[in-house]
């Protein structure tokens, strides 16, 4: 299944809230993310259908390993993308938010780059 921008960051918030908290749920999600309930039940549905996640009956919702795997994946791009932009001289909410579009849109090449460039200069702050 190709995945979306948007299914995309709803996965690497699945992640994030689940790292902080343990447990996540729509609400949750959508409290974080400041959407409406409504789109993160479609967008919950979605990501259960492409098996990404799985929502028990409590509806608490956990990443299967295809889901973690992309939620990483997109987790570390937001890092180290943040981390460069602020190295760069840019305030750390401008970096982070930039850094937001940039992971999803920048091609493997160029990221893999990036990364080589911060492990071999002393990685991430």
């Amino acid at each position: 299944m190709n995945l979306a921008e948007s299914g995309e960051m709803y996965l690497e918030t699945i992640y994030i809230l689940s790292k902080k908290t343990g447990s996540v749920r729509s609400l949750d999600i959508a409290e974080h993310m400041g959407f409406s309930k409504p789109s993160v039940s479609r967008a919950v549905a979605l990501l259960k259908a492409g098996e990404f996640i799985v929502v028990d009956p409590h509806g608490y919702i956990e990443l299967t390993e295809l889901g973690l795997e992309v939620a990483k994946r997109i987790y570390e791009r937001h890092i180290i993308l943040t981390s460069l932009l602020e190295r760069l001289g840019v305030d750390s909410k401008t970096a982070a938010e930039d850094a937001c579009k940039m992971e999803h849109i920048i091609s493997e090449e160029s990221f893999k780059a990036i990364k080589q460039h911060f492990l071999e200069h002393g990685g991430i702050d």
